[in-house]
């Protein structure tokens, strides 16, 4: 190991959940989930475990997958890469609207299936196996032959060769130690013993990992006398909510756990979602294994004996490419002809000419993942509104039900205006004296669960709007309608109200400046330009 590298957990921050990783060679992959946002399920590469690198997404046409009218938090759930024979597999549940219990005949939960020879993509087109149940994985045994793992518990189900459908029944081969929720199933063969890795106790703040084993892969299976394997035990550790894990080999013989975990923000509340951490494996003489040595998720932890590898900080968007940078991610599929990179060269265009932000039917809400407690967000934007629900600014979102938004608008003129909207009961923070530019900068201060909503008209003196001193709604814990596993994500937008007027909102850059540490990011009202404090 070398002592002389330290990380700090999570590795992936923000809205990073169910992470799988594969290695192939000197090289490690990750999916996570992404529920309703489109791009589909990223993929990230590192040379170390510790700096993750975005390289693409899974699905990336509209082609591929529909996602128009799909609830928050529904989508695609819970993928697994693995590699086999030069190909690389991506195994995700999409789970469609509808209750389980009021479903009958309706299929609400398809297993898909994709695959690539690169790992960043191009994927194939979905393959769907309509097994009904979640957190699929792919297990390849010493013969050659494939399977998918999904709850309840571990269920194995053949597949054929090409992984495009199933050739036998599901068979339960482990139902876990008999805690709630036994999912996200994965199985390990090692020193001729099957491995069976679960997670169980929900998602909340009892979710763990458990561990059994057998000799041959139907079992019988034991479970390890070491479990729960990971499990937070300390209600005051800044790391909560840890499972959902993966065991991987690195090159020279190091075993390592990815799992999801959660931070908390000013108590139990988890703005950011859910994220991924990383600790090390330690293999017992009599051939079970614990992680961190059984003290649960670590803060601060060893690096990986492994090349040291750099990742810049995405803090800057200009938006001079030509395409979006991966960070961005649309809610639920984009409308491409009402966005554009090239329309304006050095600007993103929105037509606002769609549903407003709280419509499952919201078309130009464009993301990127909140990472810290203390951030700030801003925006130059040029927008011209001519009726009241011409709306174009910047959001802080958690899905339609919760957000914040701070936006150009028309009302008896020009003016900004701030509003927040918590679990669906709309208020007003504040807004501006009617403006003469159509050009305006917006910007949201967030310091814990505090957020102010500022704007200027020339990016040196701010005026504030009004401050919501309790965004706690901007949690899986504060979301009170429909499902919650995503996390607060921020960015753009653009809507007529459903006016039918097609206006052109343009987007100069957008600046995200964030920390964990250092609370008084807020821009001086006389400076030209502020400090840039990166991650």
């Amino acid at each position: 190991m070398n002592q002389n590298r330290q990380y700090h957990n999570p590795i992936l921050r923000g809205f990073y959940p169910d992470p799988s990783i594969v290695r192939v060679h000197d090289d490690f992959f990750m999916v996570n989930s992404t529920f309703e946002y489109f791009p589909a399920i990223v993929i990230s590469h590192s040379k170390d475990m510790v700096n993750w690198r975005t390289i693409g997404h899974a699905l990336t046409r509209n082609d591929q997958i529909d996602l128009t009218g799909i609830e928050d938090s529904h989508g695609f759930w819970a993928p697994d890469i693995s590699f086999h024979d030069g190909t690389f597999y991506i195994f995700v549940t999409l789970r469609l609207n509808g209750h389980v219990t009021e479903s009958a005949g309706k299929t609400i939960r398809r297993q898909v299936v994709i695959s690539s020879k690169n790992p960043g993509g191009p994927y194939s087109h979905p393959i769907f196996i309509d097994i009904d149940g979640i957190d699929p994985s792919h297990f390849i045994d010493d013969d050659g032959k494939h399977y998918i793992v999904l709850n309840p518990g571990a269920r194995l189900v053949q597949l054929n060769d090409t992984c495009t459908a199933s050739v036998g029944d599901p068979v339960t081969i482990w139902k876990g130690t008999g805690l709630p929720c036994p999912e996200a199933p994965h199985i390990l063969k090692k020193d001729g013993w099957y491995y069976c890795i679960l997670a169980e106790g929900g998602t909340g703040y009892d979710h763990q990992v458990s561990a059994a084993r057998a000799s041959k892969l139907l079992g019988p299976y034991e479970p390890s006398p070491y479990n729960p394997v990971m499990v937070q035990t300390d209600p005051s550790g800044m790391i909560q909510r840890a499972g959902h894990g993966k065991l991987i080999e690195t090159q020279h013989g190091d075993w390592w756990m990815v799992y999801l975990c959660s931070r908390k923000n000013d108590g139990n509340f988890t703005t950011l979602g859910r994220e991924t951490a990383l600790d090390p494996v330690q293999w017992t003489n009599d051939g079970w294994f614990t992680v961190n040595n059984g003290k649960g998720p670590s803060t601060k932890q060893i690096c990986p004996n492994l090349p040291e590898s750099s990742v810049p900080c995405f803090s800057l968007d200009d938006f001079d490419s030509t395409t979006l940078h991966s960070a961005w991610q649309f809610v639920r599929n984009p409308d491409n002809e009402l966005w554009s990179l090239a329309a304006r060269p050095g600007h993103l265009r929105l037509i606002a000419a769609n549903a407003p932000l709280g419509s499952l039917h919201a078309k130009n809400i464009l993301l990127r993942r909140e990472q810290h407690f203390f951030f700030t967000a801003t925006v130059k934007l040029q927008f011209n509104p001519s009726l009241p629900g011409h709306e174009a600014g910047l959001v802080a979102y958690h899905g339609r039900h919760c957000f914040i938004k701070i936006f150009l608008t028309f009302e008896n003129g020009l003016i900004i205006k701030a509003e927040e909207n918590r679990n669906d009961i709309s208020s007003l923070i504040g807004s501006s004296i009617p403006l003469s530019k159509t050009t305006v900068y917006l910007q949201m201060l967030v310091t814990r669960q505090k957020r102010e909503c500022l704007y200027s008209r020339d990016n040196h003196n701010w005026m504030s709007l009004g401050i919501v001193n309790d965004a706690t709604f901007l949690s899986n814990e504060g979301v009170h309608i429909g499902k919650h596993h995503t996390g607060t994500l921020i960015g753009i937008y653009a809507t007529d109200g459903e006016t039918g007027e097609r206006l052109i909102a343009d987007f100069d850059w957008f600046k995200y400046i964030g920390t964990d540490d250092k609370e008084d990011l807020r821009p001086s009202n006389t400076a030209p330009t502020r400090q840039v404090i990166h991650p």
